[in-house]
């Protein structure tokens, strides 16, 4: 699989929205679809993780979660896992010899 390929969301519960579709509550893991394990390498099966194929994962490092989301707590290491550089390195001005 691609390192560019978009991930999904496992969570460790769900909830229903107002059109009757599954969403993600609790804590809240990048997964690829035919992996069994996330992206900080948790085991789906071993975690109780519930996978969500319909749900992108769009988390970003900034999103601040408040006592109304359904969504307890968003991994860090698959929010930097997902990422990548989103700045070029500052160019080097003076190189060593």
């Amino acid at each position: 699989m691609t390192r560019n390929a978009s991930a999904a969301v496992a969570a460790s519960s769900e909830w229903v929205d107002d059109t009757g579709t599954r969403q993600p509550g609790g804590e809240v893991h990048a997964w690829r679809q035919g992996q069994n394990q996330t992206l900080c390498g948790l085991a789906l099966s071993r975690s109780a993780l519930r996978r969500f194929p319909h749900v992108a994962f769009e988390y970003a490092a900034t999103d601040v979660l408040t006592e109304a989301d359904e969504v307890g707590h968003i991994c860090p290491r698959c929010v930097a896992a997902t990422g990548g550089r989103r700045r070029r390195p500052r160019p080097r001005t003076s190189r060593r010899p």
